[in-house]
């Protein structure tokens, strides 16, 4: 598997991060964090919507903008949250080669 797109996603992580106490009139990122985790996860959700909406539309380019769009605020969530990516990695890993079921039953067990 082509690793690039975990770099570019680490790439974009630390400079989400990077933003952090960053002016929020110069930077949106620093707009995100000064409004807090409610708006961070408002955003983040508006934008799963807006992906869902054009791949029912079946369009594809605003599939991969609003995908792109989501993938940024879903990364400033993680960041508000203190969750590296390699988190997220590794519990994908952890899941690899276990089927859906399993998954979600281990999940539902545990909660």
């Amino acid at each position: 598997m082509n690793d690039l797109p975990v770099y570019v996603l680490e790439r974009l992580f630390a400079v989400i991060e990077s933003r952090r106490g960053a002016n929020p009139e110069t930077s949106h990122t620093a707009r995100l964090f000064a409004k807090g985790t409610r708006k961070i996860a408002q955003k983040t959700g508006e934008e799963a919507v807006e992906v869902v909406i054009e791949a029912v539309r079946g369009k594809r380019e605003r599939l991969v903008a609003e995908s792109a769009d989501l993938m940024y605020h879903l990364l400033v969530l993680w960041a508000d949250a203190h969750i590296k990516p390699d988190e997220v990695w590794a519990e994908l890993s952890r899941r690899e080669g276990m089927s859906g079921i399993a998954e979600k039953e281990s999940r539902e067990n545990n909660d």
